[in-house]
């Protein structure tokens, strides 16, 4: 491929990244201006679209949800506790005398 020069120079000789096509005395774009055409070497055709980019790195993302949704949990469960002990602290506390109490009398 590359950029071939002289008269026998094929008509369709496309540069290295097919974005220029030889016409034999000069560089052409091998994309129309809009960009929806390509010249094939004999005539004009609809453009391929470019595929998109892949996706990566949605481990990362993953971990780092993960993480945070545990951690909100574990918040949740302990403000939920401290709400229990506060509201029940002496009924809590009533249990475990009597508790006591039961073990020592008998």
């Amino acid at each position: 491929m590359g950029s071939p020069s002289g008269p026998g120079a094929p008509p369709s000789t496309f540069s290295p990244d097919g974005r220029w096509w030889w016409d034999g005395a000069q560089w052409k774009p091998a994309l129309s201006p809009d960009g929806l055409w390509r010249w094939n070497g004999r005539g004009w055709e609809p453009a391929r679209p470019m595929a998109p980019p892949r996706g990566g790195g949605g481990g990362a993302a993953a971990v780092i949800i993960t993480i945070a949704a545990f951690g909100g949990v574990l918040v949740l469960v302990s403000i939920f506790t401290v709400v229990i002990l506060l509201t029940m602290g002496n009924q809590i506390a009533n249990v475990f005398s009597n508790v006591v109490a039961a073990l020592n009398g008998s």
